[in-house]
Protein backbone atom coordinates (compact mmCIF):
# COMPACT_ATOMS: atom_id res chain seq x y z
CA UNK A 1 0.00 0.00 0.00
CA UNK A 2 1.25 2.77 -1.00
CA UNK A 3 1.63 5.29 1.98
CA UNK A 4 1.35 8.41 0.62
CA UNK A 5 -2.71 7.79 -1.03
CA UNK A 6 -5.31 8.63 1.64
CA UNK A 7 -6.98 5.67 3.35
CA UNK A 8 -10.23 5.44 4.73
CA UNK A 9 -11.26 6.28 7.96
CA UNK A 10 -12.43 3.56 10.53
CA UNK A 11 -14.99 3.90 12.46
CA UNK A 12 -17.24 2.41 14.75
CA UNK A 13 -20.94 2.16 14.37
CA UNK A 14 -23.56 3.20 16.85
CA UNK A 15 -24.71 -0.28 18.31
CA UNK A 16 -21.02 -1.98 18.77
CA UNK A 17 -19.48 -2.80 22.13
CA UNK A 18 -18.16 0.63 22.95
CA UNK A 19 -21.48 2.16 22.80
CA UNK A 20 -22.81 -0.33 24.57
CA UNK A 21 -20.38 -0.20 27.67
CA UNK A 22 -20.96 3.66 27.23
CA UNK A 23 -24.46 3.30 28.01
CA UNK A 24 -24.25 0.39 30.49
CA UNK A 25 -22.24 1.76 33.00
CA UNK A 26 -24.24 5.11 34.24
CA UNK A 27 -27.58 2.41 34.20
CA UNK A 28 -25.40 0.13 36.00
CA UNK A 29 -24.74 2.79 38.75
CA UNK A 30 -28.44 3.55 38.42
CA UNK A 31 -29.38 0.07 39.40
CA UNK A 32 -27.15 0.20 42.59
CA UNK A 33 -28.33 3.66 43.51
CA UNK A 34 -32.16 2.23 43.68
CA UNK A 35 -30.86 -0.58 45.55
CA UNK A 36 -29.30 1.39 48.48
CA UNK A 37 -32.55 3.60 48.58
CA UNK A 38 -34.82 0.48 48.45
CA UNK A 39 -32.53 -0.51 51.40
CA UNK A 40 -32.66 2.54 53.25
CA UNK A 41 -36.45 2.51 52.95
CA UNK A 42 -36.59 -0.57 54.37
CA UNK A 43 -34.89 -0.27 57.34
CA UNK A 44 -37.01 2.70 57.92
CA UNK A 45 -39.86 1.31 57.56
CA UNK A 46 -39.17 -1.85 59.46
CA UNK A 47 -38.21 0.16 62.67
CA UNK A 48 -41.06 2.76 62.00
CA UNK A 49 -43.86 0.55 60.70
CA UNK A 50 -46.51 1.40 63.18
CA UNK A 51 -46.12 4.96 63.23
CA UNK A 52 -45.52 5.36 59.10
CA UNK A 53 -49.42 3.50 59.02
CA UNK A 54 -50.57 6.21 61.39
CA UNK A 55 -48.77 9.42 59.43
CA UNK A 56 -50.14 7.64 56.35
CA UNK A 57 -53.60 6.93 56.80
CA UNK A 58 -54.16 11.07 57.49
CA UNK A 59 -52.49 12.05 54.40
CA UNK A 60 -53.23 12.43 50.71
CA UNK A 61 -50.74 11.21 48.19
CA UNK A 62 -50.75 14.82 46.95
CA UNK A 63 -49.60 16.08 50.58
CA UNK A 64 -46.52 13.56 50.20
CA UNK A 65 -45.59 14.29 46.43
CA UNK A 66 -45.65 18.23 47.74
CA UNK A 67 -43.28 16.94 50.38
CA UNK A 68 -41.20 15.09 48.83
CA UNK A 69 -40.87 17.69 45.87
CA UNK A 70 -39.52 19.88 48.61
CA UNK A 71 -36.92 17.87 49.79
CA UNK A 72 -35.71 17.31 45.92
CA UNK A 73 -35.80 21.31 45.99
CA UNK A 74 -33.36 21.41 49.50
CA UNK A 75 -31.48 18.61 48.20
CA UNK A 76 -30.38 20.89 44.89
CA UNK A 77 -29.57 23.96 46.99
CA UNK A 78 -27.61 22.28 49.41
CA UNK A 79 -25.57 20.30 46.65
CA UNK A 80 -25.37 23.52 44.88
CA UNK A 81 -23.64 25.38 48.09
CA UNK A 82 -21.12 22.16 47.97
CA UNK A 83 -20.48 22.85 44.19
CA UNK A 84 -19.57 26.55 45.23
CA UNK A 85 -17.03 25.44 47.75
CA UNK A 86 -15.44 22.71 45.99
CA UNK A 87 -14.93 25.36 43.10
CA UNK A 88 -13.46 28.39 45.29
CA UNK A 89 -10.90 25.01 47.03
CA UNK A 90 -9.84 24.55 43.53
CA UNK A 91 -12.05 21.62 42.14
CA UNK A 92 -13.28 21.88 38.21
CA UNK A 93 -15.69 18.76 38.66
CA UNK A 94 -18.11 18.32 36.45
CA UNK A 95 -21.91 19.14 38.03
CA UNK A 96 -22.66 15.85 36.49
CA UNK A 97 -20.14 13.90 38.21
CA UNK A 98 -20.86 16.16 41.23
CA UNK A 99 -24.62 15.62 41.38
CA UNK A 100 -23.89 12.07 41.41
CA UNK A 101 -21.40 11.39 43.84
CA UNK A 102 -23.67 13.95 46.30
CA UNK A 103 -26.90 11.75 45.07
CA UNK A 104 -24.95 8.38 46.98
CA UNK A 105 -23.84 11.14 50.06
CA UNK A 106 -27.82 11.51 50.74
CA UNK A 107 -28.71 8.50 50.43
CA UNK A 108 -26.56 8.16 53.01
CA UNK A 109 -27.48 10.62 55.14
CA UNK A 110 -30.72 7.86 56.25
CA UNK A 111 -28.01 6.45 58.08
CA UNK A 112 -26.92 9.67 59.61
CA UNK A 113 -25.69 13.10 58.35
CA UNK A 114 -22.13 12.32 58.91
CA UNK A 115 -21.99 8.95 56.99
CA UNK A 116 -23.56 10.73 53.95
CA UNK A 117 -20.49 13.20 54.39
CA UNK A 118 -17.72 10.67 54.12
CA UNK A 119 -19.47 8.95 51.51
CA UNK A 120 -19.52 12.12 49.68
CA UNK A 121 -16.16 12.34 49.79
CA UNK A 122 -15.35 8.94 48.97
CA UNK A 123 -17.49 9.24 45.99
CA UNK A 124 -16.47 12.39 44.28
CA UNK A 125 -12.87 11.68 45.17
CA UNK A 126 -13.37 8.01 42.98
CA UNK A 127 -15.13 9.89 40.43
CA UNK A 128 -12.93 12.90 39.74
CA UNK A 129 -9.56 11.91 41.40
CA UNK A 130 -7.77 14.33 39.34
CA UNK A 131 -10.25 17.59 39.45
CA UNK A 132 -11.34 17.18 42.89
CA UNK A 133 -9.75 18.35 45.64
CA UNK A 134 -7.64 16.38 48.21
CA UNK A 135 -10.44 14.55 50.62
CA UNK A 136 -9.02 16.37 53.67
CA UNK A 137 -9.83 19.70 51.57
CA UNK A 138 -13.14 18.49 50.75
CA UNK A 139 -14.09 17.26 54.49
CA UNK A 140 -13.20 21.20 55.23
CA UNK A 141 -15.26 22.47 52.22
CA UNK A 142 -18.41 21.26 54.10
CA UNK A 143 -17.66 24.05 57.07
CA UNK A 144 -18.29 27.32 55.51
CA UNK A 145 -22.11 25.43 54.81
CA UNK A 146 -21.99 24.24 58.55
CA UNK A 147 -20.73 27.62 60.11
CA UNK A 148 -23.69 29.37 58.04
CA UNK A 149 -26.64 26.94 59.03
CA UNK A 150 -24.89 26.95 62.39
CA UNK A 151 -25.36 31.07 62.55
CA UNK A 152 -28.88 30.44 61.29
CA UNK A 153 -29.37 27.93 63.85
CA UNK A 154 -28.48 30.34 66.52
CA UNK A 155 -30.21 33.49 65.56
CA UNK A 156 -33.21 31.29 65.27
CA UNK A 157 -32.65 29.36 68.16
CA UNK A 158 -34.97 31.45 70.34
CA UNK A 159 -37.70 29.32 69.07
CA UNK A 160 -36.25 26.71 71.58
CA UNK A 161 -37.49 28.79 74.39
CA UNK A 162 -41.44 28.41 73.81
CA UNK A 163 -40.73 24.50 72.84
CA UNK A 164 -38.85 23.60 75.28
CA UNK A 165 -39.31 25.59 77.95
CA UNK A 166 -35.95 26.86 77.81
CA UNK A 167 -33.53 30.12 79.86
CA UNK A 168 -33.71 33.03 77.90
CA UNK A 169 -29.85 33.03 77.86
CA UNK A 170 -29.16 29.53 76.25
CA UNK A 171 -29.98 31.53 72.50
CA UNK A 172 -27.72 34.47 73.68
CA UNK A 173 -25.00 31.66 74.72
CA UNK A 174 -25.71 30.30 71.20
CA UNK A 175 -25.38 33.21 69.39
CA UNK A 176 -22.51 34.46 71.08
CA UNK A 177 -20.59 30.96 70.14
CA UNK A 178 -21.89 31.32 66.55
CA UNK A 179 -20.76 34.78 66.06
CA UNK A 180 -16.84 33.60 67.66
CA UNK A 181 -17.21 30.26 65.32
CA UNK A 182 -17.72 32.68 62.51
CA UNK A 183 -14.94 35.03 63.40
CA UNK A 184 -12.50 32.42 63.71
CA UNK A 185 -13.10 30.67 60.52
CA UNK A 186 -13.10 33.72 58.49
CA UNK A 187 -9.46 34.39 60.11
CA UNK A 188 -8.52 31.27 59.53
CA UNK A 189 -9.66 31.25 55.97
CA UNK A 190 -7.85 34.69 55.31
CA UNK A 191 -4.60 34.01 56.96
CA UNK A 192 -4.07 29.81 56.66
CA UNK A 193 -0.68 28.27 55.80
CA UNK A 194 -1.53 24.83 55.19
CA UNK A 195 -3.25 22.95 52.01
CA UNK A 196 -5.92 21.26 54.38
CA UNK A 197 -7.75 24.65 54.98
CA UNK A 198 -8.08 25.33 51.02
CA UNK A 199 -11.76 24.12 51.47
CA UNK A 200 -12.45 27.45 53.09
CA UNK A 201 -11.30 29.76 50.54
CA UNK A 202 -15.23 30.05 49.63
CA UNK A 203 -15.33 32.71 52.61
CA UNK A 204 -12.40 35.09 51.71
CA UNK A 205 -14.14 36.40 48.47
CA UNK A 206 -17.29 38.55 48.81
CA UNK A 207 -19.17 37.06 45.79
CA UNK A 208 -18.80 33.51 46.75
CA UNK A 209 -19.39 34.15 50.45
CA UNK A 210 -22.63 36.25 49.62
CA UNK A 211 -23.67 32.91 47.39
CA UNK A 212 -23.39 30.31 50.27
CA UNK A 213 -24.93 32.38 52.36
CA UNK A 214 -28.15 32.79 49.90
CA UNK A 215 -28.13 29.17 48.95
CA UNK A 216 -27.88 27.85 52.52
CA UNK A 217 -30.49 30.42 53.79
CA UNK A 218 -33.14 29.33 51.06
CA UNK A 219 -32.18 25.46 52.00
CA UNK A 220 -32.56 26.29 55.62
CA UNK A 221 -36.53 28.19 54.21
CA UNK A 222 -37.30 25.17 52.31
CA UNK A 223 -36.76 22.33 55.58
CA UNK A 224 -39.00 24.61 57.56
CA UNK A 225 -41.21 25.13 54.72
CA UNK A 226 -41.31 21.39 54.51
CA UNK A 227 -41.65 20.84 58.14
CA UNK A 228 -44.44 23.24 58.94
CA UNK A 229 -46.24 21.94 55.71
CA UNK A 230 -46.28 17.80 57.24
CA UNK A 231 -46.98 19.05 60.67
CA UNK A 232 -50.81 21.07 59.56
CA UNK A 233 -51.25 17.78 57.09
CA UNK A 234 -51.54 15.73 60.32
CA UNK A 235 -53.60 18.46 61.85
CA UNK A 236 -50.92 19.37 64.37
CA UNK A 237 -51.75 23.17 65.44
CA UNK A 238 -48.51 24.43 64.93
CA UNK A 239 -46.32 27.82 64.54
CA UNK A 240 -43.52 28.42 62.20
CA UNK A 241 -41.55 28.63 64.72
CA UNK A 242 -42.20 25.44 66.27
CA UNK A 243 -41.11 23.93 62.52
CA UNK A 244 -38.34 26.04 62.83
CA UNK A 245 -37.47 24.66 66.36
CA UNK A 246 -38.04 21.28 64.78
CA UNK A 247 -35.51 21.65 62.01
CA UNK A 248 -32.88 23.23 64.84
CA UNK A 249 -33.87 19.90 67.06
CA UNK A 250 -33.26 17.29 64.22
CA UNK A 251 -30.28 19.32 63.02
CA UNK A 252 -28.44 18.94 67.00
CA UNK A 253 -30.08 14.93 66.71
CA UNK A 254 -28.03 14.53 63.64
CA UNK A 255 -24.60 15.04 65.49
CA UNK A 256 -25.62 11.53 67.78
CA UNK A 257 -26.18 7.89 65.84
CA UNK A 258 -29.87 8.28 66.21
CA UNK A 259 -30.01 6.63 62.54
CA UNK A 260 -33.87 6.29 60.91
CA UNK A 261 -35.58 7.20 64.24
CA UNK A 262 -33.96 10.84 63.86
CA UNK A 263 -37.12 12.50 62.87
CA UNK A 264 -39.66 10.51 65.23
CA UNK A 265 -37.57 11.70 67.87
CA UNK A 266 -36.69 15.10 67.17
CA UNK A 267 -40.92 15.28 66.78
CA UNK A 268 -41.68 13.87 70.19
CA UNK A 269 -38.56 15.14 72.00
CA UNK A 270 -38.89 19.25 70.48
CA UNK A 271 -43.11 18.83 70.30
CA UNK A 272 -44.27 16.12 71.55
CA UNK A 273 -46.28 18.92 74.18
CA UNK A 274 -48.91 18.67 70.59
CA UNK A 275 -49.46 15.25 71.13
CA UNK A 276 -46.88 12.42 71.56
CA UNK A 277 -48.59 10.16 68.58
CA UNK A 278 -48.84 12.66 66.21
CA UNK A 279 -45.61 14.78 66.01
CA UNK A 280 -44.22 10.30 66.01
CA UNK A 281 -45.89 10.58 62.51
CA UNK A 282 -45.04 13.80 61.41
CA UNK A 283 -41.25 12.76 62.11
CA UNK A 284 -41.67 9.49 60.62
CA UNK A 285 -43.25 11.29 57.81
CA UNK A 286 -40.93 14.09 57.40
CA UNK A 287 -38.21 11.27 57.53
CA UNK A 288 -39.70 8.75 54.86
CA UNK A 289 -40.08 11.47 52.46
CA UNK A 290 -36.53 12.66 53.07
CA UNK A 291 -35.47 9.39 51.92
CA UNK A 292 -38.17 8.78 48.70
CA UNK A 293 -36.56 12.59 47.85
CA UNK A 294 -32.79 11.14 47.87
CA UNK A 295 -33.90 7.98 46.30
CA UNK A 296 -35.56 10.25 43.05
CA UNK A 297 -32.60 12.58 43.37
CA UNK A 298 -30.00 9.62 42.95
CA UNK A 299 -32.15 7.91 39.94
CA UNK A 300 -32.38 11.01 38.52
CA UNK A 301 -28.63 12.20 38.68
CA UNK A 302 -27.99 8.52 37.52
CA UNK A 303 -30.12 8.36 34.47
CA UNK A 304 -28.92 10.95 32.88
CA UNK A 305 -26.59 9.13 30.56
CA UNK A 306 -24.77 11.00 27.83
CA UNK A 307 -25.02 10.26 23.98
CA UNK A 308 -22.80 7.97 22.58
CA UNK A 309 -20.62 10.09 20.55
CA UNK A 310 -22.12 9.93 16.93
CA UNK A 311 -19.70 8.24 14.47
CA UNK A 312 -17.78 10.53 11.59
CA UNK A 313 -18.38 9.88 8.01
CA UNK A 314 -15.69 7.82 6.81
CA UNK A 315 -13.37 9.73 4.33
CA UNK A 316 -13.73 8.85 0.81
CA UNK A 317 -11.15 6.56 -0.81
CA UNK A 318 -9.22 8.60 -3.97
Amino acid sequence: MNPLMPTAEITVPAGTAPARRTLRRPLVSAAAALLVASAGLAIIVATKGAQFSTAFASVSPAILAIAVGIELLWIIARVKAWAVCIDAAGGSVKQRTLFRSASLGYLGNLLNPQVGLAVRIAALRRAAPIDAPRASVLATAELPIVIVEAGLAAILSFTLVGALHLSWWIPVAALAVAATLTVLTLRLAANHRRRVWDGLAVLTGSRSRALIVGLVMIATGLQVLRNFFVLHALGADITLFDSIALLIGMAALGLLPVGPGLGAASGVLILGSHGVATMAAAGALLTLTAAVGAAIFALLAWLDVPRAPVPAPAAPVA
